[in-house]
């Protein structure tokens, strides 16, 4: 067969660096208002409740208006370059609107789902619910360019690679915004720092555009045409009635459940468990993507060459259960110990998706796989849409412990975090049960889940 530029090292490493450095700007924006629930509530006038709906809106029209599923037939029908652009743009429309709601003065009410929510709780929840909708099919498409550009080669190492500089993201997340608020003095100037860095990824996106054309002229097909027929909606409910598939999407919405709504919450446990600054705090967090960047890759590279998926992602399941129950402990109260559950948490955090994602390759055909993700992600967007909302509800109701005043002469609420850890890791021990399921049904139906990814 005539030699292609997928072929070579350079152009598929290369083709990852582009790709993840739009999905690092995109993570960062996912994550930015993370350490800023404190700040939020001192200087705009959130209460938990309002934090927890603008967290939970991320999810919003992608659950309720299937707009992820649309998404991932997007990729499949349309191919990672034209549904994978317009996921960027989506992304950048979301971000405009959650800016004009920050940076307008909106006085007033809406009532929203039985709630009252602010004006500009509203709207910044609409414009980051748009948000959602792109950054979740740009995952999507992103995924399905490296099973295209680097399947035979180093896939799990280059999804590792990949999700590593997209923790990057969201490490720069928890410590940029913070800093930027509080140097401008609102909330707005961290939108426009995400609506910069998305732009440019997005720039970054079309240059990788013109190097998947040249694969698919060299190759004489398209991509759905290279898998050997074209999508089919019978593939849907292909999809569907596959077991591994739920025992998968199962796992990935307990799973990050555990994590990705933690994260929404975890400066301000900081804040009120260990009697940090908000500027401190939030680099607490930030030790968890940090541990991924560094591990996850490594954790890849081991499923490539050694295998062993199933068990790496019941480790890491089993992991981030214990770091929740230690957050639950009341005799975990210094600082050090919030840095070393964070840094255990991060390492759990790496070894679960290294394998889980390279797993869905071998369960999932190849004209089915953007159909599959985006189903994954639809259910897992359940849990990030319903998870922050029932935290922020909790705490509202269930866990205010009193008031502080702070230098500004503005009044905040201070929280107990007990009941929420313990919410987290009931998630967390939920997925340990569904990642011993899956090993179980691997050897059942034999998808070399155990196996390298690499046959020599």
């Amino acid at each position: 067969m005539a030699k292609t530029i997928r072929d070579s090292a350079a152009f598929r490493w290369l083709v990852l660096v582009m790709v993840s450095l739009t999905m690092f700007s995109v993570y960062l924006v996912t994550d930015e208002f993370s350490p800023l629930k404190t700040f939020l509530e001192i200087h705009n006038g959130w209460d938990s409740a309002a934090y927890g709906w603008f967290s939970s809106s991320y999810s919003m029209f992608n659950v309720f208006l299937f707009m992820l599923i649309l998404g991932g037939v997007a990729v499949d029908k349309f191919g990672i370059r034209i549904a994978g652009l317009g996921s960027c743009l989506v992304c950048l429309a979301g971000i405009v609107v959650q800016y004009v709601a920050m940076r307008s003065s909106m006085e007033g009410t809406v009532r929203f789902f039985g709630n009252e929510l602010s004006r500009e709780v509203f709207w910044a929840s609409i414009g980051f619910a748009l948000f959602g909708i792109g950054s979740e099919t740009a995952g999507v498409a992103a995924t399905k360019v490296i099973a295209k550009w680097f399947t035979g080669y180093e896939m799990a190492l280059a999804m590792g690679a990949q999700v590593a500089l997209a923790r990057l993201g969201q490490a720069g997340a928890m410590v940029l915004p913070p800093f930027v608020a509080e140097t401008f003095g609102s909330a707005s100037s961290v939108v426009m720092m995400g609506l910069i860095l998305v732009a440019m990824g997005t720039v970054l996106y079309l240059v990788f555009m013109v190097l998947d054309g040249k694969l698919d002229r060299q190759i004489g097909e398209s991509a759905q045409e290279e898998s050997g027929e074209e999508f089919r909606w019978e593939d849907f409910v292909s999809v569907l009635k596959n077991p591994a598939f739920w025992m998968i999407a199962l796992l990935c919405v307990l799973f990050y459940s555990a994590v990705f709504p933690f994260q929404k919450y975890a400066t301000d446990l900081m804040v009120n468990k260990f009697g940090v600054s908000q500027t401190v705090a939030g680099t607490i967090p930030a030790v968890l993507p940090f541990g991924c960047i560094f591990l996850t890759p490594l954790f890849g590279s081991i499923y490539d060459t050694k295998g062993h998926g199933a068990d790496l992602m019941i480790l890491g399941a089993g992991i981030i259960t214990v770091v929740h129950v230690l957050f639950a402990m009341p005799f975990v109260d210094k600082v050090w110990m919030a840095y070393a559950l964070m840094a255990l948490l991060g390492i759990g955090f790496a070894l679960l998706p290294s394998a889980l994602w390279p797993s869905v390759a071998k369960i999932i055909p190849a004209k089915q796989f953007g159909t599959a993700m985006s189903l994954t992600f639809y259910i897992q967007n359940i849990g990030l849409w319903g998870v922050p909302l029932l935290i922020g509800t909790v705490l509202a109701r269930f866990c205010i412990t009193g008031q502080v005043t702070e230098a500004e002469g503005l009044v905040r609420n201070t929280y107990d975090y007990t009941v929420p850890s313990l919410i987290f890791a009931m998630f967390g021990a939920v997925s340990v049960l569904i990642a011993i399921g899956v090993k179980v049904l691997d050897k059942k139906k034999n998808y070399h889940l155990q196996e390298p990814n690499i046959q020599n």
